[in-house]
């Protein structure tokens, strides 16, 4: 793990750090948590899924920040994820969801790159930066497979950040989060301008993060998810959409940057031939 979370890290010796993904059996709910109530791009990606007809697929939908939003908006979602883990907390979710929009749901376990299922929307969207998770096959995968799902006049809406880099940028910040049940958590990201990369570390924040003694850790051992993920600048992702047959109607700034990243939303459809 790089940079000082790291080093952090290491200080405290292996068994007093348990290592996982952010989207498995012990990342799943602490990401759950400290996502229940972001709504950054939810009103974005909703008010330009309203512009079409039809059902919706939420692709990479996790634990539902934007399945839940788009039933509310009264839209039929296919919710498709990898994770067994995530999928059982979106259906946690959905339970305590009224009945009229548990009824419009239907979640599908699958890969983003290799999908076929056996309709066509009036939208794609995916949000949370999550086609970073995907290399270049994966990214050629999950194209071809969503010009294969959209209907005639749908939108794919698909989100990145682009990483402010130059003089004065840190390579490695940490910010403090809370949680939907009110636990405080530390997310650090470390920037890897030459690997093109992103690592992204999350834990529950301890009482004093040093290596000082065995009474640091609040939690022995820590739960320390993380996952490193790719860089991908809005003009790149614009130009493989190109290439894979769309056409970029525009591009959408989210309201909530933080200073580090520029958030951009991309509003693509299947280019006439």
């Amino acid at each position: 793990m790089p940079g000082r979370a790291g080093e952090w890290l290491a200080s405290l010796g292996p068994d007093r750090v348990q290592l996982c993904g952010v989207y498995d059996e012990l990342g799943a709910p602490l990401y759950e948590d400290l996502c229940r109530r972001d709504t950054f791009e939810v009103r974005e990606i909703v008010s330009l899924v309203r512009t079409t007809r039809g059902p919706v697929l939420d692709l990479a939908a996790g634990t539902g920040r934007l399945t839940l939003p788009l039933l509310a908006a009264g839209r039929e979602v296919t919710a498709l994820e990898l994770s067994p883990y995530m999928l059982e907390l979106l259906g946690e979710r959905l339970a305590e969801a009224p009945a009229r929009l548990r009824e419009k749901c239907t979640p599908v376990r699958g890969d983003m790159a290799s999908f076929a299922l056996d309709a066509r929307f009036g939208a794609v969207v995916l949000g949370t930066t999550s086609v970073s998770l995907l290399d270049a096959a994966g990214r050629a995968g999950l194209y071809r497979c969503v010009r294969e799902h959209l209907a005639e006049g749908g939108l794919f809406l698909l989100s990145t950040v682009d990483v402010r880099t130059g003089d004065g940028t840190e390579q490695e910040v940490r910010v403090a989060a809370t949680g939907a049940s009110g636990q405080l958590y530390h997310l650090h990201e470390h920037h890897n301008p030459e690997a093109g990369t992103r690592t992204v570390t999350l834990h529950r924040a301890q009482a004093d993060e040093a290596p000082l003694d065995e009474n640091v850790l609040d939690e022995n051992p820590l739960t320390v998810c993380t996952s490193t993920v790719a860089v991908l600048p809005s003009a790149q992702l614009e130009a493989e959409l190109t290439a894979a047959g769309f056409r970029v109607r525009a591009q959408h700034r989210p309201a909530g940057s933080d200073g580090r990243h520029d958030a951009v939303l991309l509003e693509a459809e299947v280019a006439p031939r």
